[in-house]
């Protein structure tokens, strides 16, 4: 019995130095394994951080640069705001679409989607185009605190959706604040019309037109283009290139040079000259320069009613008058002593007309 524990406890000894040393061994192993292993992880980290660090993605920003009005009307005005975006990274960025949104003091003046924008190179810049439509009837209807005219304060917020490669689909909002006009083209009116030459086939005149500046901003003007009916005729169409300030709310008056032929009038011209008002029309686009960038806005006016004045006169309309037929009186007597006649004439004949019917309603009444 003790020899077989003996023999038991010697035959176990050898094993058991043969498992531990297997166990030393095995955990060797595993210690030079592990360190390999954390050798790479480091590795393969140390090189993604290096990419990464080279291939860093930086936000894109973006700016308001301009507003510019290709049509404006009474009752709307377009504009198109200009969105300069900056991709600072090193590779292009695609733009799959773009949400925006315009509000005024927290109230949404225009919202829409862009899709398939384009793609933003590296390094590089490009302007976004997006179309606003202002109906002034809504504005008023809407926010009766905004009118033609007016500056109001604007938030664009701007959403950018943008595939990266690799990393997928991304998108990043934006914001920018500032001040937008609301543009409102300023009143014309052609207060008088001056000549200097007065005859039947040639007249050269001085057509003074006042420009009515509604707007909370100042009109730089360039030029102006213009064309001008008189009595239906077409007396003037040019372009005038002239440098001047329109101020803010106020009225300036600018002196447009014209000559017409009085004859192309017809029957018109003895209104013309007698002093009575003329009906015009003008239309045409003044050139300006504004605090929020440039803008061409049309000006018109329909159904307006002028005067005519000889050059030297002041605004008394019977001096006018007899200036005028004097002039004509000169060049053209005949025409002039035969309207006189005509006009003798009819004065008589109504007032035979009047004595007629009052002594015939005298007889009835005397007769009942």
């Amino acid at each position: 019995m003790g020899r077989f524990i003996q023999h038991m406890s010697s035959s176990d000894s050898p094993k058991v130095t043969e498992r531990k040393a297997d166990k030393d061994h095995d955990d060797n192993n595993d210690g030079e394994g592990g360190g390999f292993f954390d050798k790479v992880k480091d590795f393969i980290q140390d090189i993604g951080e290096k990419i990464e660090d080279a291939v860093s993605f930086g936000k894109p920003t973006a700016d308001v640069t301009g507003i510019h009005i290709p049509h404006i009307s009474l009752e709307k005005v377009e504009l198109i705001a200009d969105v300069l975006i900056t991709n600072p990274n090193p590779v292009p960025i695609p733009l799959v679409d773009i949400e925006y949104l315009i509000e005024s003091e927290e109230r949404k003046l225009m919202s829409g989607t862009i899709p398939d924008s384009g793609t933003i190179h590296a390094h590089g810049s490009e302007t976004v185009k997006i179309p606003l439509l202002l109906i002034y009837d809504d504005i008023k209807s809407t926010y009766g605190d905004i009118k033609p005219g007016s500056i109001i304060p604007y938030k664009i917020r701007v959403v950018l959706h943008i595939d990266i490669p690799v990393i997928g689909r991304i998108s990043i909002p934006l914001e920018k604040n500032g001040e937008i006009p609301v543009p409102y083209r300023p009143d014309v009116n052609v207060s008088k019309i001056k000549f200097e030459q007065f005859s039947f086939e040639e007249a050269t005149a001085t057509l003074h037109l006042n420009l009515d500046n509604k707007n909370d901003f100042d009109l730089g003007l360039n030029s102006m283009d213009y064309e001008v009916w008189l009595s239906n005729v077409s007396i003037a169409s040019a372009e005038m290139k002239e440098t001047t300030n329109i101020k803010k709310q106020e009225v300036t008056t600018m002196n447009l040079p014209i000559s017409f032929r009085p004859k192309d009038f017809g029957s018109a011209m003895w209104d013309m000259i007698r002093g009575k008002g003329t009906g015009y029309t003008i239309k045409g686009h003044i050139d300006v320069n504004t605090p929020f960038g440039h803008m061409k806005i049309p000006i018109c006016k329909e159904g307006g009613t002028t005067r005519l004045k000889k050059g030297d006169d002041d605004d008394d309309d019977d001096d006018q008058f007899i200036c005028l037929m004097t002039t004509w009186a000169e060049e053209y007597p005949n025409f002039v002593n035969n309207a006189n006649v005509i006009l003798h004439r009819v004065l008589s004949a109504t007032i035979q007309c009047i004595c007629l019917e009052s002594r015939a309603m005298f007889h009835t009444c005397s007769v009942s």
